[in-house]
């Protein structure tokens, strides 16, 4: 039997953008939209046209896609027709293939909010779909508040997107605004809207995630017969965000009834491609990748308990809902003072080390691990720097380099306008081979900010490693995390330190010291030293 075609809509560029401290340049819109199209998304809404100049540019260097461009706006105001309406003309001058115009379902909104008769705002819709459609663009009409509005008064809010839908609108997006509807109202408000006259291959689907149920109840409304399902990467978008495409659209492929019910045009490939996607995304806004996030986080496929790691290693459907490769992940098995030897065993395989269950340095390893984690590190959270402590204890850590010494020098003065800043500089001594090398780097980056000891530490460190170099420029420190272990005079600090490559892999190291730099320093010591590893370079 055939599947049915369920489309997907991603509105990151436009929705996403109203994220509270998420501003996207045209660069980097760009960049978005080109990875979506790579993925195989049917719509990229690229925002609205007119209302910002960034949206505006946006729309004049919009990369070509096979995915159906779109342009958000809304529909015209009342006493003027939708030809001679300027807002309207903004959004219709951007010559996208499709138009998504936005307006009002809930009678409240209509009265309270544009101040105009419920039959004015009928007509709005009426006259801004059909002019779309006479244009000869597809047409999309976004029901706002339209859940609010259904629960309301729901004779006019079907009145709404039955004139919506008359008038030519390819999809009539039924949009949970205010994020407050439950997956089961949704499912029975989406069959009222199709027994009312909107079929369902022309009903589409927005939730927000105010109460963290968007994917379920977009789920919910496809499962009532809604065909195009509205999303964001990463569940960006106001307040507490939209539908997480992320975790949608893995759902989708692989959940039944929806894997076997539907097609869409994400291939498994694109799908294999969902955890780097997710994370260049993170990556362009500068955040720190959510690592409890369902399919795509670093956390989602670990398993720090014995119990779990010991059944991981007979079978990992035991407690794996999925391969975590078929989304681009990996399987994590944590290290702790918890840890047994099942842990043990299956984080040395995974990094390719094949050891004895009767070997005696595997207690040694463990005993290692919770003699250090007493001291104050913590290694659940920085697997790279396990890897390093396993191979020294096996005799496998190649001795790439040695740090003869560093100095970290913190100024505090004033600039040439007067105003008073603070500049760190690090000198770094390191013997590759036998030829010692010295670098030198400054905590100023190019805009002029000062970014602290620790990058300038950092900075120096990898400004020349001589024959690796070639391994290491392409490492970024992508996050810093610091904890006080011990309070008082005896207080200690751990640093959690998450570097990241050109190719997108990630990991994570940690130091302790009663000094925060030195503890940064040993954390972005190992971070090369896994790097080096990692990449299988020979030692000098």
């Amino acid at each position: 039997m055939s599947r049915e075609r369920l489309f997907l809509y991603d509105t990151t560029l436009r929705d996403g953008q109203q994220t509270q401290g998420v501003q996207f340049s045209v660069a980097e819109k760009v960049t978005i939209a080109e990875a979506l199209d790579a993925i195989g998304i049917d719509y990229i809404e690229g925002g609205w046209p007119g209302a910002n100049p960034t949206d505006s540019d946006f729309f004049e260097v919009r990369p070509h896609t096979r995915a159906t461009f779109t342009a958000f706006g809304m529909t015209k105001r009342a006493g003027r027709s939708a030809a001679n309406d300027e807002v309207l003309a903004g959004v219709m001058n951007a010559n996208t293939p499709a138009v998504c115009l936005v307006g009002k379902t809930h009678d409240y909104h209509v009265t309270a909010a544009l101040g105009i008769s419920l039959e004015e705002n009928l007509e709005n819709i009426r006259a801004s779909v059909a002019h779309m459609v006479a244009e000869g663009r597809e047409a999309l009409f976004d029901a706002e508040h339209f859940f609010d509005g259904f629960k309301a008064n729901a004779p006019y809010a079907l009145d709404c997107v039955l004139a919506a839908y008359q008038a030519g609108a390819r999809w009539v997006v039924l949009c949970d605004t205010n994020g407050g509807t439950l997956p089961g109202e949704v499912a029975a408000i989406c069959r009222a809207v199709i027994e009312a006259g909107v079929p369902g291959d022309h009903l589409g689907i927005h939730c927000h995630d105010d109460t963290g149920n968007a994917v379920g109840a977009s789920l919910a409304a496809i499962e009532a017969g809604v065909r195009q399902v509205q999303g964001t990467l990463n569940g960006l978008g106001e307040r507490c965000g939209n539908a997480n495409l992320t975790t949608l659209i893995p759902t989708l492929l692989l959940k039944e009834p929806f894997k076997s019910r539907f097609e869409t045009g994400i291939s498994e490939d694109a799908l294999a491609g969902m955890t780097r996607l997710s994370r260049k995304l993170d990556d362009i806004l500068n955040r720190v990748p959510l690592r409890s996030a369902p399919y795509v986080g670093a956390s989602a496929f670990a398993h720090k308990a014995g119990l779990h790691a010991s059944a991981i290693l007979k079978d990992p459907a035991t407690y794996e809902h999925i391969d975590p490769a078929l989304v681009g992940n990996s399987r994590l098995i944590p290290m702790s003072n918890q840890a047994g030897q099942s842990n043990l065993r299956a984080r040395l395989a995974a990094m390719g080390i094949s050891v004895d269950p009767k070997d005696p340095r595997l207690a040694l390893i463990l005993d290692e691990v919770k003699a250090r984690e007493d001291r104050g590190y913590a290694y659940d959270g920085a697997q790279a720097s396990f890897e390093l402590v396993a191979r020294e204890v096996l005799g496998l850590a190649p001795e790439f380099f040695e740090v003869e010494r560093y100095r970290v020098t913190v100024e505090r003065r004033r600039n040439r306008f007067d105003q008073v800043i603070s500049i760190s500089e690090a000198v770094v001594v390191v013997k590759i081979a036998g030829e010692k090398m010295l670098s030198v780097s400054e905590s100023m980056d190019a805009e002029g900010h000062d970014r602290g000891p620790v990058n300038a530490l950092s900075n120096a460190l990898r400004k020349d490693l001589g024959p690796y170099q070639a391994c290491i420029d392409d490492m970024k420190l992508v996050d810093f995390r610091v904890r006080i272990t011990q309070g008082g005079t005896e207080a200690v600090t751990r640093v959690i330190i998450d570097s990241e490559d050109g190719q997108g892999s990630r990991w994570s190291t940690v130091g302790v010291s009663p000094n925060i730099v030195d503890a940064s320093f040993e954390a972005l010591l190992d971070a090369i030293r896994w790097k080096l590893l990692r990449d299988r370079v020979q030692p000098a």
